[in-house]
Protein backbone atom coordinates (compact mmCIF):
# COMPACT_ATOMS: atom_id res chain seq x y z
CA UNK A 1 0.00 0.00 0.00
CA UNK A 2 0.98 3.53 -0.79
CA UNK A 3 0.17 7.27 -1.29
CA UNK A 4 0.94 9.96 -3.32
CA UNK A 5 0.80 13.68 -1.77
CA UNK A 6 1.44 17.68 -2.98
CA UNK A 7 -0.56 19.87 -1.74
CA UNK A 8 -0.49 23.37 -0.21
CA UNK A 9 -1.22 23.53 3.46
CA UNK A 10 -2.03 26.94 5.31
CA UNK A 11 -4.44 28.72 7.76
CA UNK A 12 -7.85 28.31 6.44
CA UNK A 13 -8.65 32.00 5.83
CA UNK A 14 -5.14 32.27 3.93
CA UNK A 15 -5.96 29.30 1.57
CA UNK A 16 -9.45 30.58 1.31
CA UNK A 17 -8.45 33.46 -0.16
CA UNK A 18 -5.59 32.34 -2.06
CA UNK A 19 -7.90 29.85 -3.90
CA UNK A 20 -9.94 32.02 -5.85
CA UNK A 21 -7.00 33.22 -7.61
CA UNK A 22 -6.81 30.00 -9.37
CA UNK A 23 -9.44 27.37 -11.02
CA UNK A 24 -9.91 24.57 -10.62
CA UNK A 25 -8.62 24.06 -6.73
CA UNK A 26 -10.36 22.53 -3.37
CA UNK A 27 -9.93 23.72 -0.22
CA UNK A 28 -10.33 20.87 2.75
CA UNK A 29 -10.06 21.91 6.46
CA UNK A 30 -7.54 19.64 8.29
CA UNK A 31 -8.40 20.94 12.10
CA UNK A 32 -6.77 23.34 13.90
CA UNK A 33 -7.41 26.34 11.55
CA UNK A 34 -5.57 24.54 8.47
CA UNK A 35 -6.61 23.44 5.38
CA UNK A 36 -5.14 21.66 2.38
CA UNK A 37 -5.34 22.65 -1.48
CA UNK A 38 -4.53 19.38 -3.15
CA UNK A 39 -2.44 20.18 -6.40
CA UNK A 40 -4.26 18.66 -9.01
CA UNK A 41 -3.66 18.57 -12.74
CA UNK A 42 -5.90 21.16 -13.31
CA UNK A 43 -3.91 23.41 -10.49
CA UNK A 44 -0.74 22.33 -11.59
CA UNK A 45 -1.64 24.13 -15.35
CA UNK A 46 -3.21 26.96 -13.53
CA UNK A 47 0.29 27.64 -11.48
CA UNK A 48 3.15 26.87 -13.79
CA UNK A 49 4.29 29.53 -15.79
CA UNK A 50 6.17 27.40 -18.19
CA UNK A 51 9.85 27.46 -16.33
CA UNK A 52 11.29 24.17 -14.63
CA UNK A 53 10.53 24.47 -11.36
CA UNK A 54 13.02 22.52 -9.73
CA UNK A 55 15.11 24.88 -7.96
CA UNK A 56 13.76 23.71 -4.50
CA UNK A 57 14.01 20.27 -5.25
CA UNK A 58 10.92 18.94 -5.44
CA UNK A 59 9.42 17.20 -8.18
CA UNK A 60 6.37 18.24 -9.00
CA UNK A 61 6.53 22.05 -7.72
CA UNK A 62 5.17 23.80 -10.93
CA UNK A 63 7.29 26.15 -11.81
CA UNK A 64 6.98 30.01 -10.54
CA UNK A 65 4.66 28.83 -7.92
CA UNK A 66 7.15 29.19 -5.46
CA UNK A 67 6.81 33.03 -6.09
CA UNK A 68 2.80 33.09 -5.97
CA UNK A 69 3.03 30.67 -2.69
CA UNK A 70 5.47 34.23 -1.48
CA UNK A 71 2.82 36.54 -2.51
CA UNK A 72 0.48 34.47 -0.80
CA UNK A 73 2.47 34.46 2.35
CA UNK A 74 1.90 37.94 3.12
CA UNK A 75 -1.49 37.34 4.51
CA UNK A 76 0.30 34.13 6.60
CA UNK A 77 2.40 31.29 6.18
CA UNK A 78 1.98 28.70 3.31
CA UNK A 79 3.42 25.65 3.39
CA UNK A 80 3.99 23.49 0.09
CA UNK A 81 4.50 19.62 1.10
CA UNK A 82 5.38 16.28 -1.52
CA UNK A 83 5.48 12.77 0.09
CA UNK A 84 5.20 9.61 -1.91
CA UNK A 85 5.66 6.22 -0.09
CA UNK A 86 5.10 2.19 -1.53
CA UNK A 87 5.40 -0.43 1.02
CA UNK A 88 7.52 1.74 3.78
CA UNK A 89 9.58 3.34 1.97
CA UNK A 90 9.49 6.88 0.06
CA UNK A 91 10.52 10.50 0.72
CA UNK A 92 8.98 13.82 1.64
CA UNK A 93 10.14 17.52 1.38
CA UNK A 94 8.36 20.74 2.25
CA UNK A 95 9.21 24.32 2.40
CA UNK A 96 7.10 27.06 3.86
CA UNK A 97 7.12 31.03 3.23
CA UNK A 98 6.02 33.31 5.58
CA UNK A 99 5.68 37.52 4.96
CA UNK A 100 6.71 37.44 1.06
CA UNK A 101 9.69 34.85 1.88
CA UNK A 102 10.76 31.03 1.81
CA UNK A 103 10.99 30.78 5.75
CA UNK A 104 11.97 27.14 6.36
CA UNK A 105 13.57 24.57 3.79
CA UNK A 106 12.76 22.81 1.53
CA UNK A 107 13.33 19.95 4.17
CA UNK A 108 13.41 16.60 3.26
CA UNK A 109 13.41 13.00 4.70
CA UNK A 110 14.30 10.12 2.88
CA UNK A 111 12.76 6.72 4.02
CA UNK A 112 15.52 3.58 2.70
CA UNK A 113 13.73 1.07 5.10
CA UNK A 114 10.44 -0.62 6.00
CA UNK A 115 9.46 1.16 9.84
CA UNK A 116 9.26 -1.89 11.94
CA UNK A 117 7.95 0.17 14.81
CA UNK A 118 9.60 1.64 18.06
CA UNK A 119 12.27 -0.36 19.51
CA UNK A 120 12.73 -2.28 22.37
CA UNK A 121 12.76 -0.23 25.26
CA UNK A 122 12.13 2.86 23.47
CA UNK A 123 8.19 3.19 23.86
CA UNK A 124 6.63 4.69 26.98
CA UNK A 125 7.23 3.58 30.10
Amino acid sequence: MGYALQAVIAGAGVLSVASRQVPGTRVVPLGQGLSLMPMTDEVFDAVTDGSDGRDLGFWRLPGGFDTLLAQWSTAGPIAYVEAEYFGGVGEQRAAVWADGALALGPLDEPTKRRFRGPRRGTGPG
